[in-house]
């Protein structure tokens, strides 16, 4: 038996690089054409371009890997079906659990490096490459990365400090801007506001308390609920060393939503993608799952064709359905576990009825 377990995960193996390898080629030569002609414009040195892309492949093979999974589950499956070999199997008395244990065992491994991959490799990686494109590529300033706690930013006559910056919804979140006086410094008027948000027309304040002063004393004390403030800051000046939460580790990220929360924030958007860094990867476990009783129910039929075509149409409907639950649990809709793991356990559940079906 422990040489048909090697017989069939060393396939199944083959197949896996073979179909993962080729997503990833695709991924990367789309991604270089559709950019290669705007970084070359802008002046940038071949060698730069080819790390930039270099450094991108971890997370295109975490982007890709479900898909391969699903597709190397129902290759492997519909080959040894069309050569008989499983059938040869199954009339020794092979029972269908057996012969997908080495494929689900696997798939599960696959998981578990692709979260590793995803918490060790990929932070490191997308500051590589995030320096590489602004700076190396696009001849920016070496302060290349979006600031999100702790930001000060000075102006003639102005200073701002902000908490927190929201970099997808451009809003400052815990804003305290100062009037000072030209050449003394003195304080001429504070500004408290709960949030700064950009708008086509500037800045506005949100949830304001004014306080005036004369001659450094308070004098006066006014809340509005809004107030527009005329600030040449743009969300490009908040480029300093700092790091997208897409980046962030696991434990970064929870240190974050912590501190959120702590300064009375809705940190619902940031919960959800941590639970998703957790769910995201077992999609890997997930699709081999439901790929096997489909391979089987398909008979000597399944092959090449019906699997390339099956594959990528499942995994389109996952890709999907995980984006739009996300995207519910990032707004509040659902909970953030929920929106993490629902549709997982959909296909999982799918996947069980499936193999319940079939015929042992």
């Amino acid at each position: 038996m422990r040489i048909l377990t090697r017989y069939v995960a060393k396939a199944y193996l083959r197949m896996l690089s073979l179909c993962l390898g080729s997503f990833v080629a695709i991924y990367l030569v789309v991604d270089f054409m559709e950019k290669i002609s705007r970084y070359t414009r802008g002046g940038a040195k071949m060698e730069h371009i080819a790390l930039f892309f270099i450094y991108k492949i971890p997370e295109m093979v975490n982007d890709a890997a479900p898909l391969a999974v699903l597709m190397a589950t129902l290759l492997t499956l519909g080959t040894l079906s069309l050569s008989s070999e499983l059938t040869a199997m199954r009339s020794c008395g092979v029972s269908l659990a057996r012969i997908s244990a080495p494929i689900l065992v696997i798939s599960t491994l696959a998981s578990l490096v692709i979260l590793a991959n995803a918490e060790l490799v990929i932070p490191r990686t997308f500051a590589e490459r995030s320096y590489i494109q602004e700076v190396l590529i696009q001849k920016k300033s070496p302060s290349t990365y979006f600031r999100q706690e702790n930001i000060w930013y000075r102006e003639e006559g102005t200073v701002l400090r902000a908490s927190l910056f929201d970099p997808a919804r451009q809003v400052l979140k815990g804003v305290t801007l100062w009037e000072l006086q030209p050449g003394t410094g003195t304080p001429l008027k504070r500004t408290d506001a709960a949030e700064a948000l950009l708008t086509e027309r500037g800045w506005s304040l949100n949830d304001v308390t004014l306080r005036d002063f004369r001659a450094g004393e308070l004098s006066g004390t006014r809340k509005l609920k809004g107030l527009p403030v005329q600030l040449k800051l743009k969300p490009a000046d908040l480029k300093v060393l700092g790091k997208y939460s897409d980046s962030m580790t696991l434990k970064q990220l929870n240190r974050y939503c912590r501190k959120l929360k702590a300064g009375g924030h809705d940190p619902t958007r940031y919960v959800t993608q941590m639970h998703s860094r957790v769910s995201m990867p077992f999609g890997c476990a997930v699709m081999a799952f439901l790929g096997i009783p489909f391979a089987l129910r398909g008979g000597r039929s399944s092959g090449i064709a019906f699997g390339i075509g099956l594959s990528l149409g499942v995994g389109f409907i996952y890709v999907i359905a995980n984006s739009v639950m996300i995207s519910f649990g990032q707004v509040g809709l659902l909970p953030p576990v929920v929106a993490a793991w629902g549709t997982n356990f959909i296909f999982l559940v799918a996947g069980t009825w499936l193999a319940m079906t079939i015929d042992n």
